[in-house]
């Protein structure tokens, strides 16, 4: 429709990665809308919920498309809250949906549910869960994708907690998978894990990455630790996942303030768990934020960092930049941000310049760890 088109032509990403192949709009966004639109059109204000809506498109988009208001939203990303905020104070629809947590006032008496598929069927499974057991008996769920992304599995994992699911037909590489009849269940997640070799149990919700398990990454990171200085006092865990960094660092310098920092809710919610069952409730600080930025200036000893590659679908290494360059904003003078990544990506002028001087901890076939010490 003419007015969605004109409204997401002006949709950003902002505070996201913003480059050329990088839209805040996509095709499944489009299909979404257009299978829900009978739905959308006969629910009462205040029965539609969106969940993971990427920067505002399903959310904007049903509001401007069909007058709605009372919308409810969930999105596991800080960043695309920002995003959807920003937008909807620019088009001047501020006012009609309201931000919740993945639970039961977000989904209590929802009629239809706009959302976009995860990525991991563990993510997609929490959620199926609980719109089942919270949301209306005759609630519809539109769940659009990537063909790409889309597999068999998905349908699977839907039809655990709906008695009908369909795919859609094909339009523009985007398909959606539509769900009736939900049968309630008891849910799956968070799921916990121990941890042998780490003494370390993890608590894991569905949309964290790695779920439960040790990130390869992370756990040739781990052999380093003990390297770090002994007189640690604030410490941040960045883009903490599970947190499986910030609790073997608060094992290791027991003196240390712990800072747990992610964009995702349900990644902070699954440190904050993990924490708790290792008996480090009170030594670790769980925050929910966009790479640390309400942290002060100046204000911390050591960043331990595993940052992503990826943007979405693509493969892009703008997230990883703006982590290091709120590294360098919270470290002290002196302070160290210890970081692994792929030795492909070759980041260690990046680091040299954004951080400081940047040596070679350690590298082995995949993975690289620098140890970069903040100058000013």
């Amino acid at each position: 429709m003419l007015i969605n088109s004109e409204l997401f032509d002006r949709l950003r990403r902002f505070p996201d990665v913003e480059a050329p192949n990088l839209l805040a709009v996509d095709a499944a966004d489009r299909l979404i809308l257009d299978e829900a639109d009978a739905a959308l059109a006969a629910a009462p204000a205040g029965s539609v919920v969106v969940i993971d809506d990427h920067f505002g498109a399903l959310t904007l988009g049903a509001a401007v498309r069909h007058d709605a208001s009372g919308l409810r939203v969930h999105q596991d990303s800080i960043v695309a809250e920002r995003a959807l905020a920003a937008n909807a104070d620019r088009e001047g629809l501020s006012d009609r949906f309201t931000s919740h947590g993945l639970d039961a006032e977000l989904l209590s008496g929802a009629q239809v549910v706009l959302m976009q598929l995860p990525r991991s069927l563990s993510a997609l499974t929490e959620i199926a869960e609980i719109i089942a057991r919270h949301a209306a008996p005759d609630v519809t769920v539109f769940a659009g994708g990537r063909d790409k992304h889309i597999t068999i599995a998905m349908n699977d994992v839907l039809g655990r907690s709906f008695g009908e699911v369909r795919a859609s037909r094909g339009r523009q590489k985007s398909r959606v998978l539509t769900a009736r009849t939900p049968i309630p269940g008891e849910p799956t997640y968070p799921v916990t894990e121990t941890s042998a070799d780490l003494d370390l149990t993890v608590v894991a919700h569905g949309a964290v990455f790695s779920g439960p398990r040790l990130d390869v990454g992370t756990r040739y990171l781990l052999d380093f630790l003990r390297q770090t200085p002994r007189d640690i006092g604030v410490a941040v865990d960045l883009g903490c996942g599970t947190g499986i960094l910030a609790a073997e660092l608060a094992k290791l310098r027991p003196s240390a303030r712990v800072i747990a920092t992610d964009q995702s809710a349900a990644a902070v919610a699954s440190a904050a768990a993990t924490a708790a069952a290792n008996g480090l409730a009170d030594r670790i600080e769980t925050l929910r934020d966009d790479v640390a930025g309400s942290l002060p200036d100046a204000s911390v000893d050591i960043v331990v960092c595993n940052p992503p590659f990826h943007v979405g679908a693509a493969v892009h290494t703008g997230v990883a930049f703006k982590m290091f360059e709120a590294t360098a904003r919270i470290l002290r003078d002196g302070g160290e941000l210890w970081t692994v990544h792929n030795s492909t990506l070759g980041y260690h002028s990046n680091l040299q310049q954004l951080v400081g001087r940047t040596t070679v901890a350690g590298r082995n076939r995949k993975f690289t760890v620098t140890r970069s010490v903040r100058t000013r």
